[in-house]
């Protein structure tokens, strides 16, 4: 693997670790399978992903005995958001269905993660430059050659492959390798 990615990751999980520890949330955006991506990695953060992450005492215990819930990390999936999304088309442009979001929920200590292939999708690159703006740290996954996106992160994650298939294969392990990284770091005891 190469030594930039390796670093890259590195630099990606204290990123995301701080931000967490600092009591921020993540803010996740992407197109197509990138915005499936999205999902997937909030899933992986809002409950347990490989370890148990039980609840401070003081939480279990005001909760019923059968509660089955765990510690979570916030991340909000700005794809998941099916009305605000056609509203922002509707008034505001494709374009904006991001941007608008990070306007309303990112706070400066947050993270936005941003996915794209090519690394050049106009609405990914209007959102981080909105994150930039606000005082948020930018994360992005992409192919190769990082396109766009690359003067628009603070640590980006460039998939060693162009075909669009390829790199999504790659995102997979990658954002899984980071969110167990994060979760050890988080929660192991």
């Amino acid at each position: 693997m190469d030594k930039g990615l390796l670093e890259a990751k590195e630099r990606a999980v204290e990123l995301l670790t701080g931000c967490f520890r600092r009591g921020n949330k993540l803010l996740l955006c992407g197109n197509g399978g990138s915005a499936a991506d999205c999902g997937h990695i909030a899933g992986e953060l809002i409950k347990g992903f490989l370890l148990r992450r039980p609840l401070p005492e003081k939480i279990r215990q005001a909760l019923p005995a059968d509660a089955r819930l765990q510690r979570g990390l916030p991340a909000i999936d700005l794809c998941a958001q099916g009305a605000a999304i056609s509203a922002i088309v509707n008034d505001l442009g494709g374009e904006s269905i991001y941007a608008q979001q990070v306007l309303a929920f990112g706070r400066p200590g947050d993270v936005l993660l941003g996915i794209s292939t090519s690394g050049n999708a106009k609405n990914v690159c209007l959102a981080l430059q909105t994150a930039k703006a606000l005082g948020l740290e930018t994360l992005g996954l992409t192919g190769r050659s990082g396109g766009r996106m690359r003067p628009l992160c603070d640590c980006l994650l460039c998939a060693e492959a162009d075909e669009t298939f390829r790199v999504q294969e790659e995102h997979i392990r990658l954002y899984h390798e980071l969110c167990a990284k994060v979760e050890a770091r988080l929660f192991e005891e």
